[in-house]
């Protein structure tokens, strides 16, 4: 039984026993006015739209809209901060949740950052700030290469399925990838009627599992590719090899979360785990990779076709780059998954302690296309834990073109952060299949958050571009951003991250030697 219907049950209950009361005790009549003004803010609750935690918690969710009013009173004086003086998970939380509903997010009294703390960075402005900054910013994937290039918004959902969000959080999100302008990837679950129903620019990913183009025996079905690949809403294709959240491990749905439309959906059975195998069955080297890449553009009428990976051995990713100097094939984009995101449950051992976090990945990443003459040829997306416009200054000055979020999304959905994402009993609506919850989230109202979120992040990231005199976020380089090493020592990120000279590792004499070993272990015809 859900609180919203056990409050339903003692509002119908306690009146009767109320008024039964009365006639007994007519002294006790008083008694029926709280009572009705309880149940009358309970069905405010359940009745309006906005907040999905009240529709199901209603009156006794609004202690926790209680406590989110005064905390702005008391948070300058509580607030933790990471190792890189940034602040906790929660207070970002608090951020999204005021530019999705359109608040007022400017703060005064200055910074809550401690300045002078290891680890805390910035970027510097100029006495000359742009005055022809872009104002709508796009990235094109594909130019060169497809016959049908795909116009990017810097900002994009990152890939969450259907099944592991709920129906409806998908049709939020893109309700607002829609309205907004921007893309929304399908996650490895396939590419849903609920993805599709409000037409948004589509990233089409396809896992190990190839749901929505998977044979009976969980093979790749061409036909089925075709069908889906070919449809105006997908913009592009993503090969997922690995993610952030479990690298070297496929995805899991918990069997709890498997109802009769999901397995129908992705082709498996009802109420039992769906364990996507770790790697691909349609190769298996890197040479296969980029045939399967340049096989999918062919099918899908010249669209733009990636992969995403967390970094892992670096030797493999220099494989994949050996493969396309041998071979001339190459995909239009690399989605690099640091290891610190992903909002997917796994095994504490695999969050916290595999696969390269995302700052290094994106660094070695962006040498290593550089050193081989490949750069110019990609574009590069970053994903793990970027919230704010300045989280995205700093990975597109290591590289990145443009960067998804899923953290920062789910926020404008409005999760919680309560941590039943593997049980079903998501308190926010977003991450659960059961339907008294998820109808809860109000898709029209949710669409619109993302959208101004999505709009508020790509407004602040155009005015942090031209305080720093920038006129693009092609423009960013490491030497922009600065970070206090150890007391009074600042480097900026060139000073702290590598850079390699274009087309350094393509002579053996020009390979860095703390490079040689790996490039010598890369073989394009293996991992």
């Amino acid at each position: 039984m859900t609180v919203r219907q056990g409050f339903v049950r003692i509002s119908i209950g306690g009146g009767i026993f109320l008024i039964v009361l009365s006639f007994i005790w007519p002294q006790t009549l008083w008694l029926l006015l709280p009572f009705l003004m309880l149940v009358a803010l309970g069905v405010y609750d359940i009745s309006q739209r906005k907040r999905t935690v009240l529709r199901l918690y209603p009156v006794i969710g609004r202690f926790r809209y209680m406590l989110e009013f005064v905390r702005p009173e008391i948070q300058q004086y509580f607030i933790e901060t990471d190792t890189n003086g940034m602040p906790i998970s929660r207070e970002f939380r608090n951020l999204v949740y005021q530019r999705a509903k359109g608040a007022r997010d400017t703060r005064p009294f200055g910074t809550v950052f401690d300045v002078y703390r290891q680890g805390y960075e910035w970027i510097n402005h100029s006495l000359a700030p742009g005055s022809k900054t872009e104002q709508n910013p796009r990235i094109i994937f594909g130019e060169n290469n497809c016959a049908q290039p795909y116009a990017a918004s810097p900002l994009n959902i990152s890939a969450m399925s259907f099944g592991a969000l709920s129906k409806h959080a998908i049709l939020a999100l893109n309700k607002g990838a829609q309205a907004g302008g921007f893309a929304h990837n399908t996650g490895e679950g396939g590419a849903t009627p609920y993805h599709l129903q409000h037409s948004g620019d589509l990233i089409w990913q396809i896992g190990t599992g190839y749901f929505g183009c998977r044979t009976p025996a969980g093979d790749f079905d061409e036909a089925a590719f075709c069908d889906m690949a070919n449809r105006t809403e997908i913009k592009m294709i993503e090969i997922k090899l690995s993610q952030g959240a479990k690298p070297g491990h496929g995805g899991i749905l918990p069997g709890a979360k498997v109802n009769q439309e999901i397995a129908d959906i992705r082709g498996v059975p009802v109420g039992e785990d769906v364990i996507s195998p770790a790697a691909h069955s349609a190769f298996s080297s890197p040479t296969g990779l980029l045939e399967f890449v340049t096989r999918l553009r062919k099918l899908s009428g010249g669209k733009p076709v990636g992969f995403k990976l967390c970094i892992g051995h670096k030797s493999e990713f220099l494989a994949i780059c050996k493969a396309m100097l041998e071979t001339g094939l190459h995909p239009d984009f690399i989605t690099i998954d640091g290891s610190e995101g992903g909002t997917g449950a796994a095994p504490i051992e695999l969050t916290n302690s595999v696969g390269m976090p995302l700052w290094d990945a994106l660094n070695f990443v962006n040498n290593a296309l550089i050193a081989c003459g490949l750069r110019d040829d990609m574009r590069i997306i970053a994903a793990g834990k970027i919230i704010s416009a300045f989280h995205m200054l700093r990975v597109m000055a290591l590289g990145a073109d443009t960067v998804n979020s899923a953290r920062g999304m789910m926020f404008a959905l409005g999760c919680i952060q309560a941590r039943h994402c593997n049980t079903g009993q998501c308190p926010s609506g977003v991450a659960t299949q059961n339907p008294t919850r998820y109808q809860a989230l109000d898709v029209t109202d949710k669409g619109e958050r993302v959208a101004r979120y999505h709009q508020s992040m790509i407004r602040h990231l155009v005015d942090l571009l031209s305080v720093a005199g920038l006129s693009s976020s092609r423009d960013i380089r490491p030497h922009h951003i600065n970070r206090r090493v150890d007391g009074a020592e600042i480097k900026t990120y060139a000073e702290i991250y590598e850079s390699l000279e274009p087309g350094c590792l393509l002579k053996s004499k020009t390979i860095p030697e703390h490079w040689r070993a790996d490039w010598n272990a890369a073989n394009a015809n293996r991992w």
